[in-house]
């Protein structure tokens, strides 16, 4: 689960004989994101991502993923005010879900739901929405948390077969950002990689006519599209009060 634990400080499966008086407050507060640069999208997320933040790709082998870069400087979320508000218009899942996350945890490949006891929406004093009713049953706000976290481990699994596309055609590049922040010295933000658009160019009609059909030309695009916005995320980044050192992508 290590790859989903950006920020989850004490991830705990769930389960009615720990949590049967346990409730999770409402709240829009995503503080918790504060010191994360960049975050997992599924492919079902890039075209309202791509109007705001850049799109990448990180990781490698079968291990590669798509990415919202949000900051252009370490440890530092530009779209986290100082109230802990989401700035942007569009919120990405990964965020969206907390406190809630799922983990492959079994031999046969079963998920588990573990919820993160840290966070201050999660309570045992009856606000807002219990996990489980006085006999041990799920309530309905448990189950929609499951319907809505299977769902995303379906679409993740779409986009991971999207990304060995891009790997088995050799679309991939490795790829850097070099900006400045209030008029410093030059910073560059690595670790990741772009669609080539020479080797997109020379896919045989076929193939081409295969990525079409699937969406995942579209996806191609839209990220190609996106990566205008990292002027934007570096200037938002500098109008922060607390700058980092620039780090590679998470």
């Amino acid at each position: 689960m290590a790859t989903q634990l950006l920020f989850y400080e004490n991830p705990v499966a769930v389960s009615s004989q720990r949590h049967l008086e346990t409730c999770i407050a409402p709240g829009s507060d995503v503080s918790f994101a504060r010191s994360v640069n960049s975050v997992p999208l599924v492919a079902s997320e890039f075209a309202e991502s791509s109007a705001e933040f850049p799109i990448v790709f990180v990781g490698q082998g079968d291990q590669i993923v798509p990415t919202a870069i949000l900051g252009a400087a370490g440890a530092q979320n530009a779209f986290v005010d100082a109230e802990g508000r989401w700035t942007a218009r569009f919120l990405p899942f990964f965020i969206g879900r907390y406190p809630f996350v799922f983990s492959e945890a079994t031999d046969a490949g079963r998920m588990i739901l573990f919820v993160d006891e840290s966070s201050p929406r999660v309570n045992t004093e009856g606000r807002g929405e219990r996990l489980f009713d006085a006999e041990g049953n799920q309530t309905q706000y448990l189950g929609n948390v499951l319907r809505a976290l299977e769902e995303y481990q379906h679409k993740f699994r779409r986009t991971r077969q999207f990304c060995q596309r891009l790997v088995e055609l050799d679309l991939l590049r490795p790829m850097e950002a070099q900006f400045t922040l209030d008029g410093k010295e030059p910073r560059k933000l690595t670790g990741f990689m772009t669609v080539d658009r020479d080797k997109l160019k020379s896919i045989e009609p076929g193939m081409l006519q295969t990525l079409l059909q699937n969406d995942e030309l579209e996806c191609m695009f839209l990220h190609l599209a996106s990566l205008r916005h990292f002027a934007d995320v570096a200037d938002k980044t500098a109008s922060s009060s607390n700058q980092a050192e620039p780090a590679p992508v998470a």
